[in-house]
């Protein structure tokens, strides 16, 4: 491990561009560890992403902090380390005695450094730099290209979003029409980012609908939709708890719907048996008044903490409810919450051959809490 000690500690730096470590050598470990570099107000610092099959967790490291905890992991948890830079990749094997064998070679395509506080840019689905029509009539960007300072979180969330819509491109059946409604779109600068990322850049048939209460916003997406060409993007003014326009969808999308919105966003989604579901909920009202626990009374009497954990456990019984009906799901940070606190984002793709069942255990939650969530409502009534 000498040697390994020394290779981390030669290229823990701004070069660095990834680190995954895998192999694990004993259950109910996770299946991997990634680790990239990352600035925080100037500081170099190495974030690691962590996943349980359900949620990823993050935790940024100090060099030799991190360099500890990964020598610690192929010592005891995992077997195997992955490291590009920009001039080695380093491959090493690690025994259950802590011999490790490795290998290094130069890199095939060495890049510039990426990491280095003046020049860091990182690499977005929409390029900085070239200018997307809808961004520049929606004042994220100058007809130049050149994202407007003040709206740079706002293309960043874009991004970030799509980041996630690339992840589940392979639940999605690519060799037909794909139908994919937006929940509550509003201003539908997710609407447009979805269109242009998968129809223009990725080249697929894409049907994809937007729904908001708003008219007068409906009528201006559907006045940029036509000025773009984007013939298969439309908009419609209408509520989601009774919209019955389609029968089936791929994907169901539902970003900051208020309250119980959600909920009906997501029981249409299960009865389209919708392959792909994207959800920020936002405004999680209503279990708010429902919660009540003797045991947990000491720190529910807090009326901020009792808000923060009403709508904690009404995105984690959604979670539990879509896997009840067959679905994988993953609760993920969306955005930064120095952006905005509403950054959970639920995405639920359908397992193969999914069966859908009742859990007793989440039963026993939900009255240990006396909650008593409508989408649970919802999916029963479904099925009566």
């Amino acid at each position: 491990m000498e040697r390994l000690h020394e290779i981390l500690d030669e290229h823990l730096n701004e070069h660095l561009l990834r680190i995954s470590i895998s192999g694990r050598r004993r259950a109910g470990r996770p299946d991997k560890v990634r680790i990239r570099p990352v600035l925080v107000k100037g500081r170099l610092l190495f974030q690691t992403a962590v996943s349980d099959g359900k949620k990823e967790f993050h935790k940024n490291y100090e060099k030799d902090e991190l360099r500890t905890q990964v020598e610690t992991w192929l010592l005891q948890d995992y077997r195997q380390l992955q490291m590009d830079t920009q001039e080695v990749s380093v491959q090493a094997l690690v025994s259950k005695k802590g011999r490790a064998t490795i290998k290094i070679k130069k890199a095939e395509h060495p890049v510039q450094p990426a990491a280095a506080e003046h020049n860091r840019k990182k690499q977005y689905l929409l390029e900085e730099g070239k200018a997307v029509p809808f961004l520049v009539d929606l004042g994220v960007q100058t007809p130049e290209g050149k994202t407007v300072n003040a709206r740079y979180h706002k293309f960043r969330q874009i991004n970030r979003f799509l980041e996630f819509v690339e992840d589940i491109l392979p639940a999605l059946d690519k060799s037909r029409e794909l139908t994919i409604i937006d929940f509550g779109c509003g201003k539908s600068y997710l609407t447009f980012a979805m269109y242009y990322y998968l129809h223009e850049q990725q080249g697929l048939d894409v049907r994809m609908i937007g729904l908001d209460l708003k008219e007068d916003v409906i009528a201006h997406c559907n006045q940029l939709a036509g000025k773009y060409g984007y013939e298969k993007l439309q908009f419609l003014t209408g509520d989601i708890a009774s919209y019955e326009g389609c029968t089936k969808a791929d994907m169901v999308v539902t970003l900051h719907a208020c309250d119980t919105a959600t909920d009906y966003a997501l029981q249409k989604a299960v009865e389209w048996n919708a392959k792909v579901i994207l959800s920020v909920p936002c405004c999680q009202h209503e279990l708010n008044a429902q919660i009540h626990s003797g045991l947990m009374q000491p720190v529910l009497k807090y009326g901020l903490i009792r808000e923060r954990m009403a709508a904690l456990l009404t995105d984690a019984f959604r979670a539990e409810l879509l896997e009840e009906q067959g679905y994988q799901v993953q609760i993920l940070e969306f955005i930064d919450m120095e952006h905005t606190p509403k950054n959970i984002l639920l995405r639920a793709v359908q397992k193969k051959n999914g069966t859908r069942q009742t859990s007793q255990a989440l039963t026993a939650c939900m009255k240990a809490w006396n909650a008593h969530p409508l989408l649970g409502s919802l999916l029963q009534r479904d099925e009566a």
